[in-house]
């Protein structure tokens, strides 16, 4: 009952910048953490940035400086600028939502995935 919609990925050349979105919609009490992960081909998933519902954020060593994790409660919506892109920034970037759909009961958290979104940094 909960989906999570990326866009903003695409194609640029290294030391670009992107803006990837991520809104959630369906049937849910709150948003908790909120964050980006990515996957490279042959590689496995790893976390780019998370910030939580008070707007506290984590990046990974690798995009730290560069990376901007925010987020807009009212909209339900995370963003991820990204900047300075390198070509190893290549991967599909995939939202994550930590949503309670229980009144705010602990036990009614649970993750939540979008499909994912490809960034490709190339010359």
């Amino acid at each position: 009952q909960v989906q999570l919609v990326e866009s903003g990925g695409g194609l640029v050349q290294p030391g670009g910048s992107l803006r990837l979105s991520c809104a959630a919609s369906g049937s849910f009490f709150s948003i908790k953490d909120m964050g980006w992960y990515r996957q490279a081909p042959g590689k496995q998933r790893e976390l780019v940035a998370t910030i939580t519902s008070d707007g506290s954020t984590n990046y990974a060593d690798s995009v730290k400086g560069r990376f901007t994790i925010s987020r807009d409660n009212a909209k339900n919506t995370v963003y991820l600028q990204m900047n300075s892109l390198k070509p190893d920034d290549t991967a599909v970037y995939y939202c994550n939502a930590r949503v309670n759909t229980d009144w705010g009961l602990s036990w009614g958290d649970n993750d939540y995935w979008g499909r994912g979104t490809q960034v490709t940094v190339s010359s």
